[in-house]
């Protein structure tokens, strides 16, 4: 069998960046609308300042508004609900994030809580949990959104795949399988409590690994011919004392055996700030009752 298809998330998520810099330009130009993104970051947590400085940049570039509010590890949860509250109401803001982790004093569910669903970028909020599950118009998550392309783009039509899903998180694993599920996916969500994962694994069609455990994804565990997203970013230490990205799948014995499969860096990862940009747009969009 042929070695696996590498799925370039790189160069898909820059071509989705100029298509949304396109958008961008057209609704400048059609309706006077400049799609406004604001990111919030509490603390030092330098991974985030990374994130955070990466999304300040790629939207500027797009052609976008961009805030960043930096504020101290110390700030209160009622001077940043006090922030969310004013970006909200902004109406040069279409898009609100605000880069988790957050210090241990502030709940990130009274964060998460507190951004208008109508600006809720990341989709984290209970209504656009709740559209997404019921097959309304929702914002959705930003990376399983990417994942969702790029295997559309591999595959072109999912109707009848049999899909799993390894991990169950509001971020990634239950938007995954509801938007997996919406293109007539049969989907399985498996975790660290399903019984014997690897058989669980071994009858899909599509793998999407999202546990955050390194390499944990084995070649007999995936189908022969299926496509692998592979969504894990785990840093493991080198031999020379450094250390180097790997994912939640084994990419080298596995590319052996899928179809395709998404490497770790250069794969799923940006594509997250690319769907950030396409959902700050549709936003945008929403808000000010401009067709999609």
């Amino acid at each position: 069998m042929p070695e696996a298809a590498i799925i370039d998330g790189k160069a898909f998520a820059a071509r989705l960046r100029q298509t949304i810099a396109a958008e961008v330009a057209a609704l400048k130009a059609e309706h006077g609308l400049t799609p406004g993104l604001a990111v919030v970051l509490v603390g030092e947590d330098p991974a985030s300042q990374v994130y955070v400085r990466s999304k300040g940049e790629q939207t500027l570039e797009a052609g976008m508004h961009s805030e960043t509010h930096r504020l101290p590890a110390d700030t209160s949860q009622a001077e940043l609900l006090a922030l969310v509250e004013r970006l909200n109401s902004d109406p040069a803001v279409h898009g609100v994030l605000v880069q988790f982790p957050v210090p241990d004093h502030i709940s990130q569910a009274a964060v998460v809580a507190a951004i208008s669903p109508d600006k809720d970028v990341d989709g984290l909020t209970v209504a656009n949990a709740g559209r997404l599950a019921s097959g309304l118009p929702a914002l959705t998550p930003c990376t399983p959104t990417g994942c969702m392309m790029l295997l559309r783009d591999q595959l072109g039509e999912l109707s009848g795949k049999s899909a799993v899903v390894i991990g169950r998180s509001n971020l990634m694993g239950k938007p995954m399988a509801q938007l997996l599920l919406a293109a007539d996916c049969t989907v399985t969500i498996a975790h660290s409590r399903t019984k014997d994962l690897p058989a669980v694994v071994r009858e899909a069609d599509i793998v999407v690994a999202a546990v955050g455990r390194p390499q944990m994804v084995k070649a007999d565990w995936v189908k022969p011919g299926a496509v692998v997203i592979d969504v894990g970013i785990n840093r493991i230490p080198k031999d020379d004392g450094k250390t180097r990205l790997v994912g939640d799948v084994a990419f080298d014995e596995v590319k052996a055996v899928a179809s395709a499969i998404t490497p770790v860096p250069g794969g799923v990862g940006p594509m997250t700030i690319a769907c950030l940009l396409a959902n700050t747009v549709l936003a945008a969009k929403r808000l000010n009752g401009i067709g999609e």
